[in-house]
């Protein structure tokens, strides 16, 4: 059955009450865009029945899940204040739309004899505008049944329903054209003649402008026609203020209508209307109606067309925008997706794609200082190690690791010279005995030629005991271990080994002067061939991030070392600065500087040596 068909059964008022619900739903879900729809009753006992239902489900399948909450909804519908009641609908069933975008709405009507009835509908709908706009139609079209039965209003009931006749007629006129100029041409025409017109006139927004398309009963016409160009001045004035311009105005019209009234003079003094189309919430093109000044345009005739032009305009929209040439729909296209970026909406998409894409280009033409970054560690030029002068015994140690030192002056530790001390008193004690029989033998020597050899035996073995005291006078003072440059001790904790033995020879101490410090550098071997002799950077020790200490390079050892299961290149670096805190040792990171590249290059370096490497072949 046809929305047509259905229209004409709700003139004849002696119809059943079941088939005069069910045909008022069919049209109101079409009018209103509805999914589904239905009239329940509610009795004293809270009890929900079913009076129609669009569309029918087979009697041995379960009742949709929409209808099952629309009935739970109904008594909480009655005692909310609200003219229409609307529920978010979350559907698990396939066959209904987007279930985050539909909505229950539940809409009190009035039936003769029948208490407490609801209309329940199932809408889905992205934009705010058009549900609002639907559930208003729906508002409408339940009013009618409210009044259908007044014997007071039974004459409105009937103009309604040819109006909402009228309405669809003119879209099965223009349903059956596949053409945009047929179809404007045919609503034009239907226009015409449902409403008396001697003409009708359709425009369509081009730029900023309007555009006439087609006119009643005319199949060609120049846009340097006077009539023309008056119809679309007419229109613009339409389109400027956004709203219905009638000649003759109302008492009550705020609007300018100084076209419209040219238009109406000009030729010949006439009725004039203009009606914008809308399509998603924006005025697309504008109709207006021409007919004899005797039979101006009423309130019933503007909604009745009104209704026309909203049915209609979606179709018409569909054709023009698709029945233009290739070059114009790729225009069209290209002017819509050029309006995402200068228009008001989507601000904050335009805002983060704008940020994007400056930050595209910055990677790839701005440039920064490429860096090398290797961690290092602190060592000596030179180290000055010092040994035990005899076999002895610590006796006391004056120094820790990490003390600094003057040369000749601080006395690291001490051994012990108690058995020194004994071998040279024992030797003084030789020294003295063998004088004293060289003496004697000197003063026998002159009676008797053998003492005189036997002084000269006791005078060699004087001298030689004279050596040991030397030597051991010698080994005393050495007892005093004194450092014998400046700088730091960074070798040698002995003050738990007090009383150990040493040996001659033993390193007990390894003393590093502060200024002859440098830094060796780990560089990856991927990174190796960016570095080169005489190259500048700065480093960082971990004990102390916040100073950055300048370096020259100054040496790059050929040979590779692992080091953590990677190939690394040792690299020297000289020092152009010393701090006291410095010790060698001592680790943390260092950036030599390579030279100004694309921070893009920069950022991808190391993913696109990657990706040669496993896609090389």
């Amino acid at each position: 059955m046809t929305v047509s068909e259905i229209i004409e059964q709700f003139t004849t008022l002696g119809g059943k009450p079941g088939l005069l619900l069910q045909n008022l739903l069919a049209a109101q879900c079409f009018l209103g865009q509805a999914q589904a729809g239905a009239i329940l009753r509610l009795d004293a006992g809270h009890k929900v029945d079913v009076l129609a239902l669009y569309p029918q489900f087979k009697s041995d399948t379960p009742a949709p899940r929409w209808l099952t909450l629309s009935m739970k909804y109904a008594h909480e519908s009655t005692r909310s204040s609200d003219a229409v009641f609307i529920k978010p609908f979350g559907n698990t069933d396939s066959s209904d739309s987007d279930s985050a975008k539909s909505h229950i709405v539940l809409i009190p009507i009035m039936v003769p004899n029948i208490d407490k009835t609801i209309a329940a509908f199932l809408l889905t709908e992205n934009d705010e505008e058009t549900l609002e706009q639907n559930i208003q139609k729906l508002q409408l079209a339940s009013g009618i049944l409210s009044y259908s039965q007044s014997s007071t209003v039974q004459q409105n009931w009937q103009q309604n329903c040819l109006r909402l006749r009228e309405a669809m007629e003119t879209l099965s006129a223009i349903n059956k054209q596949k053409k945009f100029t047929g179809a404007a041409m045919a609503f034009c025409n239907e226009a015409a003649a449902q409403w008396q017109c001697e003409r009708a006139s359709i425009g369509f927004l081009k730029g900023r402008y309007v555009q006439l398309k087609a006119m009643s009963r005319t199949e060609d016409f120049s846009r340097k026609m006077k009539v023309v160009q008056d119809i679309e001045s007419t229109m613009e004035e339409c389109l400027d203020q956004d709203t219905e311009i009638l000649v003759p105005a109302p008492k009550e019209s705020a609007y300018i209508n100084r076209a419209a009234n040219a238009l109406s003079k000009f030729y010949g003094t006439q009725a004039v209307l203009s009606l914008p189309l809308r399509h998603e919430g924006k005025v697309v093109a504008i109709l207006t109606l021409e007919r004899p000044l005797d039979r101006i345009f009423s309130i019933s005739e503007v909604e009745t067309i009104r209704l026309a032009c909203e049915l209609c305009t979606p179709r018409l929209m569909h054709l023009y925008e698709h029945g233009r040439w290739i070059g114009a729909k790729i225009a069209s296209g290209s002017r819509k997706f050029a309006s995402v970026f200068v228009g008001s909406k989507y601000t904050w998409t335009k805002l983060i794609t704008l940020l994007v894409c400056a930050a595209i280009v910055f990677l790839i033409y701005a440039e920064g200082q490429f860096r090398v970054k290797a961690s290092f560690v602190l060592e000596a030029t030179n180290q000055q190690v010092i040994p035990a002068p005899f076999d002895g015994y610590i006796e006391k140690v004056n120094v820790e690791v990490g003390d600094s030192v003057e040369a000749g002056e601080t006395i690291l530790a001490s051994l012990d010279t108690t058995d020194l001390r004994l071998k040279l008193a024992q030797a003084e004690s030789n020294k003295s005995s063998y004088k004293k029989q060289a003496s004697a033998s000197r003063d026998k020597a002159s009676r008797d030629q053998d003492e005189l050899a036997q002084a000269v035996i006791f005078e060699e073995k004087e001298k030689e005991v004279d050596a040991e005291i030397e030597y051991l006078k010698y080994q005393i003072d050495q007892a005093s271990i004194i450092s014998p440059m400046s700088g730091v001790v960074v070798k040698g904790d002995l003050k738990r080994q007090i009383g150990a033995p040493v040996k001659v020879g033993d390193v007990m101490f390894e003393v590093c002067p502060l200024e002859a410090l440098r830094a060796q550098l780990h560089i990856p071997e991927d990174q190796i061939f960016d570095i080169e002799d005489g190259q500048e950077g700065e480093l960082a020790l971990a004990s102390d991030p916040g100073r950055k200490i300048q370096f020259v390079v100054e040496k790059i050892n050929p040979i590779a070392e692992v080091e953590n299961q990677q190939n690394i290149f040792k690299v020297r670096v000289q020092l152009r600065e010393i701090h006291p805190g410095m010790r060698p040792g001592m680790e943390g990171v260092a950036k030599v500087t390579i030279g100004e590249r694309r921070y893009a290059w920069i950022w991808s370096r190391k993913i696109v040596n990657w990706v040669r490497m496993k896609l090389w072949l």
